[in-house]
């Protein structure tokens, strides 16, 4: 370790060597690269899981957070994720507490600050791998290798294929697996500090049942923390036990009856930690498994296709070519996107895809590394390799489909903590590399190059995850073929008013996936608007016949059915769609409508009862009954209704306004002028609250102030027939008392 070290005695300079200087200076780097990303919006799946989770609000019980998933829906629900991180749900719950609502920015600063937290951890972990564990009398690590530990950390720091976990707000669950992750095994390694120290002292139980504790921590924030286990063991074995695995096999094929190497690490106590790590990681493992309720999530094939593919050799060529597409991402973290589903990777279907070369060079490359971690007769070389390959691969695991079908084909997120096996082994080849040239400056200069270019790369892809646009639009050209990065081009575009555009990108996602039905259902939504019922109705009916599950789609399909006059099938349409999902005010709002357009008032009352129940916010389904018993005289009613929503929705103008209405009605003149004022306070620019203010007025008497609210209206909408109407009336009246006095 102390050569390893000195090959890199030209490339880092001694004056920030110190354990504080070099932890400083990782900080310092680490919250630079990503500080662009601060003050950015909530992007991508931030909506979903901070901006629409209920978890984080007040109202909702602490407790519930431990039976819900990642995303605010119930774990025993057959539509949840099964994405079990309550630990980083509470973070964000706090940070929303903190900020005063849904503010960005503080979500987004926890996050660096998390990354350049995780960074400096690093130096520590780096230093146990490169060094190993050896201590001095008074309990100090003898090898700290701060050269090669400083340059790995950094390394760590400035990788661009973290740009994810930082700059998007729920990349924490990586970011906090990571710090509970390298606590653990910092936390295990502590156990060994007394038995180097004193002879015959035995590893400290205490620290390594904490070590566990972090663990089950890290997995409470991402599923992939509980892998710090299975890297425990493997330190254990190889490093404290000094297994060697070549020294074993020799003497197996030489049938060596005394293979005194086993004998030393059962003596050392070896089953008695691996009896604790496995026992702890399964009770971990069945209580999350018992609290998930159900079986695991169900994926599409979009998500993964290789995972549907009926050839077993198919399925494992596809794999491994995704492995191969992560490695190259943290060789070459240059071409990143947001998504990798939805055909942005073609599948592979024959030994005949040029893409096969690619598994060849990436498993040459494994052997020859597991070959020397294994064989090698240094033993520094073999623990490094060694260690390197499992922080490369063990964090892996989860991701890998080999033990379950993941939700994705490639995710930056989840190289996070194999990236630091990465960087461990990019450190010891430039060490090697030094090693056995004289190019001593040529090397620092590719160094210092390799660290620039991806601290840069970092800031720009960190301005990439500002906002959706720059997003979204990064991604085509990394992945022109996938037709999410369409459809959320195409969403973005539409939430902005730009229809014109939207449908250009719905239809390009529809054509790269003809199965795509939620491309479909937003494509249908605007062409309904700009109504082109035709198209929007079979666009529409293809995605529920897709997918019959589709809801949102159903109840779409209705509006345009109303639309179109086909009133029977617009109401089968909205009870399809309240089938498969029960709770859906707004389903229940349109029903409403349908039945209100029928002159099936009783039905349309109830409907809309049905949404404000579901919803108590629904000012639409609120304001729609108001308006219904007013026109059909039962002001009564109308005003009991009134009443009951504006104490559900106190600032809602529009709901003042109708019930302003009904109240005029029933000469009740003061308080619904009282809330003609309210409402014209809360929106001082509808043309009809000041025209119905100045009816109440004209009939109240009160014509100077009938008079000034019509010409108030009249400016606002100057079109509006009959408020010409009446303020001629009124100015008639007017002229008329004149003579009168006069």
């Amino acid at each position: 370790m102390a050569e390893l070290d000195a090959d890199l005695d030209h490339i880092i300079p001694s004056c920030v060597l110190t354990p504080i200087g070099a932890k400083l200076v990782v900080g310092f780097v680490s919250l630079l690269c990503f500080a662009r990303s601060y003050d950015g919006d909530f992007v991508f799946d931030d909506s979903e899981a901070i901006v629409n989770n209920k978890d984080l609000q007040a109202d909702t019980p602490l407790g519930d957070l431990w039976h819900h998933d990642f995303w605010g829906s119930r774990l025993s629900s057959n539509n949840s994720h099964k994405s079990y991180r309550p630990l980083t749900v509470l973070t964000f719950r706090l940070n929303y507490y903190l900020s005063g609502g849904f503010h960005p920015a503080g979500f987004h600063v926890v996050n660096i600050l998390l990354h350049g937290g995780v960074s400096v951890l690093m130096v520590d972990v780096f230093s146990v791998l490169f060094g190993g564990l050896q201590f001095t009398s008074k309990g100090q690590r003898a090898h700290l290798a701060p050269r090669a530990s400083f340059l790995a950390a950094l390394l760590f720091a400035v990788h661009p294929v973290h740009t994810e976990c930082v700059a998007g707000v729920v990349g924490r669950a990586d970011l906090l697996c990571a710090l509970f992750f390298s606590l653990s095994f910092l936390g295990y390694c502590k156990a060994f500090q007394e038995t180097g120290t004193k002879e015959g002292t035995h590893p400290s139980t205490r620290w390594v049942l904490l070590s566990i504790f972090l663990g089950a921590v890290a997995m409470l924030c991402k599923e992939q923390g509980i892998t710090v286990l299975g890297l425990n063991a493997v330190f254990d074995i190889l490093v404290i036990g000094k297994f060697n695995v070549l020294e074993v096999v020799q003497k197996v094929l030489r049938k060596d009856k005394s293979l005194e190497n086993l004998g030393a690490l059962r003596s050392g106590g070896l089953l008695f930690r691996m009896t604790l790590l496995t026992s702890g990681g399964a009770s971990v493992l069945y209580m999350r498994w018992r609290i998930m309720g159900t079986g695991p999530p169900a994926f599409t094939e979009v998500d993964n296709p290789a995972s549907f593919a009926d050839s077993m050799l198919v399925r494992a060529i596809n794999y491994n070519y995704y492995y191969s597409l992560n490695a190259w991402l943290l060789l070459c973290p240059w071409w990143l996107c947001f998504d990798w589903s939805m055909g942005c990777i073609p599948l592979i279907k024959s030994l005949g895809d040029w893409r096969v070369t690619a598994l060849a060079a990436l498993w040459l490359c494994l052997i020859g590394l597991i070959r020397q971690a294994l064989c090698s007769e240094d033993s520094c070389r073999r623990r490094i390799l060694t260690l390197g390959l499992g922080f490369l691969v063990i964090p892996f695991l989860p991701a890998s489909n080999l033990f379950f079908r993941v939700g994705f084909v490639v995710a930056e997120r989840v190289l996070y903590l194999p990236s630091a096996g990465y960087c461990v082994l990019l450190t010891f080849g430039f060490a090697a590399l030094s090693r056995h040239t004289k190019q001593k400056k040529l090397i620092s200069a590719f160094i210092l190059g390799i660290l620039l270019i991806n601290a840069l790369r970092c800031v720009i892809r960190s301005g990439e995850w500002r906002n959706e646009d720059q997003l979204f639009r990064s991604a085509l050209s990394v992945c022109p073929l996938n037709a999410k990065v369409h459809y959320n081009i195409g969403k973005n575009l539409a939430d902005k008013g730009n229809q014109t555009a939207a449908i250009r990108y719905y239809r390009e996602a529809v054509r790269l996936n003809p199965k795509y039905v939620h491309a479909m259902n937003n494509l249908g939504n605007i062409l309904k608007e700009r109504n082109e019922l035709q198209e929007a109705e079979e666009l529409l009916s293809l995605a529920v016949q897709i997918q019959p599950d589709f809801a949102a789609a159903w109840m779409n399909l209705g509006i345009v059915q109303n639309s179109l006059k086909r009133f029977e099938a617009a109401e089968q349409s909205y009870r399809t769609a309240i089938k498969h999902r029960k709770k859906y005010p707004d389903c229940y709002y349109n029903l409403g409508r349908l039945y209100a357009d029928l002159n099936r008032h009783v039905d349309a009352l109830n409907a809309w009862r049905n949404a404000t129940v579901l919803k108590p916010e629904h000012s639409l389904a609120w304001n729609n009954m108001i308006i219904l018993l007013d026109n059909t005289g039962n002001l009564a009613q109308a005003e009991a209704v009134g009443r009951e929503a504006l104490e559900l929705i106190p600032n809602d103008h529009s709901l003042m306004f109708s019930l302003a209405n009904v109240l005029g009605k029933s000469q009740k003149y003061k308080e619904s002028e009282a809330l003609f004022l309210k409402a014209i306070k809360a929106n001082p620019n509808v043309a009809s609250y000041h025209g119905n203010l100045a009816v109440l007025y004209h009939r109240w008497g009160h014509l100077e102030l009938a008079k000034k609210h019509y010409e108030i209206s009249l400016q606002l909408d100057p079109a509006a027939a009959g408020t010409k109407e009446n303020y001629s009336l009124l100015r008639r009246k007017l002229e008329q008392r004149q003579k009168k006095d006069v």
